[in-house]
């Protein structure tokens, strides 16, 4: 009985080796735009971007950013830090306004310039998701588009608190001094640029004293000390046209030497005055006064090492289904199998892994070894997009077709897929279904979570014959679907009444086919290995 106690979305959380969870990750969300309306008359539109959330039917705002004045391709600071569930479709909409001041921002139709809908598990999985924005009515917001990027913030991410200041920056107004604020950005292995913080503006001063803010380690640095960082002073200008002070390069380790009564400091550069300047020496100095480390938030899989915690819907499920299917197994070995997620040592996408990490023998000793092994995954995986589970059936058909050119041909597998729903290669998936339906398997699906299960319906067959993408149908039905939230106060046992309610049919469906009868062991005896649950 090949059974998988997991299914594919990008990244995934950690819950605990003790406790298996209702899985949550948190995730921080990066905003930009590109080419927005312009909606003033005078200046550039002042762009603000609300987040919204979908809870029953509706819509509610849960954040919003900062407003920057004056510019059609705004790159925003703020950070948005939503929870992951998995186990969830989670719909989120991105709205953008021309802000006329906080209280203003969403309450005139003039001031929307244009919104995009999609859910977490959509960014999370594709890392950076660009849309086009839409005004009323599906139409186009001219040429304005939106990218969000995701991260997850892992297990052992803390936060840490900086204070910067600056001396004797360069005087870049004719009447007044300086309005200088402070970029900090993240360089990426592919060379690219994350903003992680943007200071306020301190107005007519050469050397400011910034407010002490608070990134993610995960956010400043990817948890990695040496990672470089690229810090921008500028000073501000109403229209969007800030002046270029200085820059200079550093690294979280290098910033930790602050730590304490330790002060560190670096020389403001301006490339350009440095080439042309003969005494050129610095255009100011930013000096970082404090820098205090905490323990982020606990994670998941920290709080529910102190507490107890409800299994989640997987852990449910295959347990209910899994101690069915067990008296009918002789040895009570079963193959676990995972799919969907990025796997140690290298990380790399696998769609058909075994979950106790041995590629030579994926087989668990009963459903208690399956569930200790899942748990013990888990923490070690990234689940990850897209989610095909055509694999996973081809491999499970390779192993009964084997079984069917032996002479007895005793032995029928019962694929358990627990999946949220959400699946990428139908095609495929069709197409090895009515491969398997010639082969001594049936396969068992369950929806976990309150995603839209419409495909694993189709799949199902119940409604009409399931066909291949060539249009070629099933030799008989072996799939049954059943959305665990239908189950979710009821007893283990109807759980497993009801998927396996089909079982015994297909068996017998199986061998008709083959013309010989199937062998009927009672539960536990020496030589059973038919899983046929009458």
């Amino acid at each position: 009985v090949p059974a998988m106690p997991g299914r594919g979305t990008m990244p995934a959380p950690e819950p605990s080796p003790q406790a298996p969870l209702a899985v949550l990750s948190k995730v921080e969300l990066r905003v930009s735009c590109r080419h927005l309306l312009d909606r003033d008359t005078l200046n550039k539109s002042d762009p603000c971007v609300l987040l919204l959330m979908q809870s029953q039917g509706q819509w509610t705002e849960v954040d919003r950013s900062e407003v920057i004045k004056s510019n059609l391709n705004p790159v925003f600071a703020k950070i948005f830090t939503v929870d992951y569930y998995f186990e969830e479709v989670q719909k989120l909409r991105f709205e953008v306004y021309d802000s006329h001041g906080h209280a203003g921002v969403g309450t005139h139709d003039d001031d929307f310039l244009g919104g995009m809908e999609c859910t977490v598990g959509q960014i999370v999985a594709q890392k950076r998701v660009t849309k086009p924005l839409f005004l009323k009515y599906g139409k186009f917001a001219g040429k304005s588009t939106i990218t969000v990027i995701s991260e997850e913030i892992s297990g052992n991410n803390g936060y840490v608190e900086l204070a910067f200041r600056a001396k004797k920056l360069d005087d870049k107004d004719l009447f007044s001094k300086s309005d200088p604020f402070l970029e900090i950005y993240r360089i990426d292995d592919d060379r690219s640029e994350q903003l992680v913080y943007r200071t306020e503006v301190v107005k007519n001063n050469l050397s400011p004293i910034w407010e002490p803010f608070k990134v993610s380690l995960n956010s400043l640095c990817s948890c990695e000390e040496k990672r470089k960082l690229r810090c921008v002073v500028w000073d501000y200008d109403s229209r969007g046209k800030h002046d270029f002070i200085g820059e200079f390069f550093t690294t979280f380790e290098e910033m930790q030497k602050a730590m304490g009564e330790n002060k560190v400091q670096w020389d403001c550069m301006n490339p350009k005055y440095k080439i042309k300047k003969r005494n050129y020496k610095n255009s100011g100095v930013v000096v970082l006064l404090d820098l205090k480390v905490s323990t982020c938030v606990p994670s998941c899989a920290e709080s529910c090492r102190a507490e107890p915690c409800r299994p989640n819907e997987y852990l449910k499920a295959l347990v209910a289904v899994g101690e069915i299917c067990q008296d009918y197994d002789s040895d009570k070995k079963f193959s676990a199998l995972g799919f969907g997620a990025r796997i140690p040592p290298k990380y790399e996408v696998s769609h058909d892994f075994a979950i106790n990490f041995n590629p030579d023998n994926d087989e668990c000793e009963g459903i208690q070894g399956v569930v200790e092994s899942y748990q013990s995954c888990l923490p070690k995986i990234q689940l990850y997009g897209p989610t095909n589970v055509a694999p996973i059936i081809s491999k499970v058909a390779r192993v009964a077709a084997d079984e069917e050119r032996t002479k007895e041909a005793s032995q029928y597998f019962i694929l358990l897929i627990l999946t949220d729903g959400v699946v990428t290669d139908m095609a495929d998936t069709r197409e090895a279904i009515v491969r398997a339906s010639y082969l001594p398997m049936s396969i068992i699906i369950v929806g976990v979570g309150n995603a839209d299960f419409t495909d694993m319906q189709i799949l199902d067959g119940d409604d009409g014959v399931l066909r291949s993408p060539r249009g070629e149908p099933v030799l008989r039905d072996i799939v049954q679907f059943v959305p665990f939230r239908e189950f979710k106060n009821a007893s283990p046992t109807a759980l497993a009444k009801c998927v396996l309610a089909e079982v015994p049919k297909q068996v017998v469906e199986y061998y008709s086919y083959k013309a010989f009868p199937p062998r009927c062991p009672q539960p536990d005896t020496p030589d059973s290995n038919l899983s046929s649950p009458q």
